[in-house]
């Protein structure tokens, strides 16, 4: 694709009829990458695809801080838009520009994608305790979207593609609350008790001194959480309706999941002191999760869902709830470990009470 010669350039006009100045630089592109055509791959025109050259160069510490775009001829005199997120290891994930792909293929509707109408009338007992989880999800799914929008303005634009990710778990967070308010009230039911356990949580977590640590929070240990109650949900849903939304929410929340988890590995391996301040958030976190996941609504909610009714909450409930508890905090230390972080050795979880196997974790992270 020919570009254009500085003699065709001069013969283009100056000024405008309105006497404002004209430029044509860009008549001569700006970088040697001029005419590179990436290649559609199988899926289309992904961003992996376009990730050449200086396009996909994502620096460590990008000289700019602007919203120009990576790749672009930046005006040295592009005013500082005053980030505070300005180095790679701060905010990205190697699996982050996969992930948004992910997102944006996998996006689905609450309105449309669940057969709302197929619902049946389910016993009273069960219906109430499926409208009290619902009152919990919908209460706590928004922190999601309230904690990367607290942080995505600070972060440098050259890190586009972390802050497009997080743009989609907002939307995604906010899908999750919407449909967890519309099974509530889909059934002749209704949105039912709201307590106090869950906000020291979701404070905890949007009160956190760095993005980083606020990651922590949210993906390793509240979003991991709920990941979980999400497939035990799947397999225990009443009906094939909240199996469906149980399912779909789930594969949300995997892929917010695994990027903080891959962001807390990167953020370490970057400034291995960032460990300790991650532990300090965490110290406090698995406190408010423990407050949280044994909240009396809570437990008896599950309870009365795992056991499949009022009549099996002591010989079943109770017991696939003490399976779940176990399967959480394992998944949680799991996660942990991949990012980088042995909380086996500091954390004040009650491991052995948990049914937790400590001899499964290599204990050699941070």
């Amino acid at each position: 694709m020919a570009l254009a010669t500085d003699e065709s350039v001069r013969e283009l006009p100056e000024m405008t009829p309105m006497g404002n100045p004209l430029d044509w630089s860009w008549l001569r592109g700006s970088r040697a990458e001029w005419g590179m055509k990436p290649t559609p791959g199988r899926r289309g025109l992904t961003m992996m695809d376009i990730a050449t050259g200086a396009y996909g160069e994502v620096l460590d510490d990008p000289p700019y801080r602007s919203m120009a775009p990576r790749g672009a001829d930046i005006d040295e005199e592009t005013p500082d838009m005053g980030y505070i997120l300005n180095h790679k290891s701060q905010v990205w994930a190697d699996n982050v520009i996969e992930l948004y792909e992910e997102a944006v293929a996998r996006q689905w509707s609450s309105t449309r994608d669940i057969p709302w109408n197929e619902l049946q009338e389910l016993p009273s007992d069960i219906e109430h305790a499926m409208c009290q989880l619902c009152t919990v999800l919908t209460e706590i799914e928004m922190i999601a979207t309230d904690l990367p929008a607290k942080w995505m303005w600070r972060m440098n634009h050259h890190f586009l593609e972390a802050k497009m990710f997080l743009a989609t778990q907002i939307m995604d967070e906010a899908r999750h609350s919407d449909v967890f308010r519309k099974r509530a009230l889909a059934n002749g039911g209704g949105l039912l008790l709201s307590r106090s356990e869950p906000e020291s949580l979701l404070r905890s977590i949007l009160e956190a001194k760095t993005y980083t640590q606020a990651s922590a929070l949210l993906h390793l240990l509240g979003e991991g959480f709920i990941l979980d109650v999400f497939r035990q949900g799947e397999l225990i849903a009443p009906t094939h309706v909240e199996k469906k939304i149980f399912r779909l929410s789930m594969q949300d929340e995997a892929r917010h999941v695994a990027y903080g988890t891959m962001h807390i590995r990167q953020a370490i391996a970057g400034d291995p002191d960032v460990a300790d301040e991650i532990h300090e958030a965490l110290d406090h976190g698995e406190q408010f999760l423990i407050e949280f996941g044994t909240s009396p609504v809570l437990s008896s909610a599950l309870a009365m869902l795992l056991g499949g009714g009022s009549e099996h909450i002591e010989d079943k409930g109770f017991p696939m709830q003490s399976l779940l508890a176990t399967k959480i905090f394992t998944s949680y230390l799991a996660r942990c470990e991949r990012a980088g972080l042995n909380r086996i050795d500091r954390t004040d979880l009650p491991l052995e009470l948990l049914g937790i196997d400590i001899d499964a974790f290599d204990r050699t992270g941070a």
